[in-house]
């Protein structure tokens, strides 16, 4: 039950993470000469992706229990089609309108990375469970 509780506040503090990183590094890319392509702003982004990836690999190896599999893959998937979609593209159509476009596209994508290797590590548990049972 404890490690529940644990892995509830962990998602709980990877979201507010990436929604707070995906405020600052949108914000970044709105303000930067070259948006997206400035270096600090790519800098910033590879570095809250390598911390998202790190917790969600964490997540994955402790937390989800065998009756949230199924939810959490779920979730996961749509997060990550949401993150890898254009569907954010239409905010760029006007030019007041990119920093909304920064903002959505870095904190879905954040919080895609942090779901993605949770994904894959949560999945490949269950197929050896499944294995493991016959």
């Amino acid at each position: 039950m404890e490690m529940e509780k644990i892995a509830r506040w962990t998602f709980v503090a990877v979201v507010i993470i990436a929604i707070v990183m995906g405020l600052v590094v949108g914000s970044m890319a709105d303000v930067a000469t070259f948006h997206t392509a400035d270096t600090n702003v790519m800098d910033a982004t590879a570095y809250v992706v390598l911390v998202m990836l790190i917790l969600g690999i964490v997540v994955g190896l402790i937390s989800v229990t065998s009756k949230d599999v199924m939810p959490f893959l779920v979730g996961a998937i749509a997060l990550v089609v949401v993150g890898t979609s254009t569907v954010w593209s239409a905010l760029t159509l006007k030019s007041q309108l990119y920093l909304l476009y920064y903002w959505a596209t870095d904190i879905v994508s954040f919080i895609a990375a942090f779901a993605a290797p949770a994904a894959v590590i949560i999945a490949i548990r269950s197929l050896l469970a499944i294995e493991k049972a016959k």
